[in-house]
């Protein structure tokens, strides 16, 4: 937008904060090369179009705005003169591209003071040259350690959940280990107490009974119920008085491992109804390790399984031999981050996942939320274990009107009034030295708003801290979401 062009004075803008230090000369040349220009209320220029001019308020109202995701959020409004936005890097020259980082509109008839980019450049670097120095200084070097330590949190997250990973893996592998070996020594037992069973005089009928009662066994431990800690007790010292009164020894050591297996004084019944009274007792310690074996089996199994289930977690959570850009379940996302993360997450906190699953699948970069999430959580934890008390961490999905929230709850102290509007920041950070890059959200923030167009905002107070993550259902026209293979 074009604004009236007026009468420049080198009176008037040198009383402006920002060229009050200037020469007489200065100001001439400042007024011989640039222009004053009066803007009817609207819009200055737009967030994104090329970076032709820098602009100085003289008198009137301006409002700065970004565009997050679908909207233009409102960072400043000022009527004070002498504020400036435009083409404020132009004296890094083609080094960076020179693009109008927000959107400027007035709100009233206002005046500026309007500077070509390549004049101010020229100035810059004529009158200010130390300066350009220190400035462009500043902006390569904070940009060159931005990324060296995003990549040190990125690779200390890594190291984290390497060390989790681990460690989960570690314990049922380490179940299988110890099953397996029990599990050979009882099926040996198993074979010599049925050759001891063979080898007496009992009739074929008899062998056969039993080798029938070992399936049925062998079927009600695969159904086997869950009892309570007392319904257990209750029932090990009822099989322990049965095996007791028909002369089994070691009752009180085959009574856990019948009840573990689902076991009743019915079936010890059914046992003695099926087998002859001198074969009774071998009978029994033979079904005691049929039962044994099952149990390790079952535990093998178990153990296995949660293997192949931690395995498909890491390969959810990185996303390996997955498009980059796809159809997305978060839920998927926040489970497989839950259970990589459940080493750090430790015992004294609770997890509550409170999802609507409802929700459709969404355009994303899934590994890269999975980040936010990383990011996100381990915040939460740290906030509550800075209570020393325990408490809960809820994760909850939800629709937003057009866009799906995933919110991270956690019962911390909360985020002091006087540093939310700054924890976004890159490097800032309110953990201890040595613990916190102060990268975490500022990278969430760029995920969550650059990369998906979605909004990342907090809501806290003591003891319920909220970190709202929005995210657009639908894929905006430069995205196109690809089906995972």
């Amino acid at each position: 937008m074009s604004g009236q062009v007026m009468p420049c004075s080198p009176q008037e803008i040198g009383s402006l904060f920002l060229f009050e230090k200037l020469t007489p000369q200065q100001l001439g040349r400042l007024c011989s090369e640039g222009r004053v220009e009066r803007f009817e209320a609207g819009p200055v220029y737009t967030e994104g179009e090329p970076a032709t001019c820098f602009f100085v308020m003289i008198e009137g109202t301006v409002v700065l705005s970004r565009r997050v995701g679908g909207d233009d959020v409102e960072v400043t409004r000022t009527s004070q003169p002498g504020v400036y936005s435009g083409a404020m890097q132009a004296y890094l020259g083609d080094r960076v591209r020179q693009l109008y980082n927000n959107s400027m509109r007035v709100t009233e008839q206002t005046r500026f003071f309007v500077l070509p980019a390549d004049t101010f450049a020229a100035v810059m670097q004529e009158w200010f040259p130390m300066a350009v120095h220190l400035l462009e200084g500043l902006f390569f070097g904070s940009k060159s350690t931005q990324r060296a330590i995003g990549q040190r949190e990125r690779l200390l997250a890594l190291g984290s959940l390497s060390a989790g990973l681990t460690h989960e893996l570690n314990n049922p592998a380490a179940a299988a280990v110890r099953a397996t070996a029990t599990l050979r020594e009882r099926v040996a037992k198993m074979r010599h107490k049925l050759g001891v069973i063979s080898a007496g005089p009992y009739p074929r009928e008899a062998l056969a009974n039993l080798i029938e009662v070992q399936e049925r066994t062998a079927e009600l431990v695969a159904k086997a119920p869950t009892l309570s800690p007392l319904e257990a007790a209750d029932r090990e010292d009822a099989l322990t008085d049965w095996l007791d009164d028909h002369g089994i020894p070691d009752g009180w050591r085959l009574a856990p491992t019948f009840v573990q297996a689902g076991l009743d004084i019915d079936w010890l019944d059914q046992v003695a109804a099926d087998v002859d009274p001198e074969i009774l007792p071998g009978a029994i310690g033979w079904l005691n390790y049929t039962v044994e074996t099952e149990l390790l089996m079952d535990e093998i199994e178990d153990s296995t399984t949660r293997i192949s289930h931690l395995v498909d977690a890491a390969k959810q959570y990185s996303q390996l031999d997955r498009a980059p850009y796809q159809s997305a379940d978060v839920h998927e996302l926040l489970d497989s981050t839950l259970l990589m993360l459940s080493g750090k997450i430790g015992s004294r906190i609770e997890v509550v996942k409170d999802y609507d699953r409802t929700l459709p699948k969404i355009p994303a970069y899934p590994a890269e939320l999975n980040q936010v999430w990383t990011n996100l959580i381990d915040n939460a934890v740290h906030a509550i274990n800075s209570t020393g008390q325990e408490g809960t961490l809820t994760v909850r999905t939800a629709r937003d009107h057009d866009r799906l929230l995933v919110e991270f709850r956690d019962t911390g102290p909360g985020v002091p009034q006087e540093i939310r509007g700054r924890i976004f920041d890159p490097f800032f950070t309110t953990k201890p030295v040595g613990e916190g890059t102060g990268l975490g959200l500022d990278i969430s923030w760029r995920i969550v708003v650059n990369k998906h167009h979605g909004t990342l905002q907090v809501e806290s107070e003591p003891g319920d801290t909220r970190f709202q993550v929005l995210l657009p259902l639908t894929a905006t026209d430069d995205d196109t979401p690809e089906e995972p293979a």
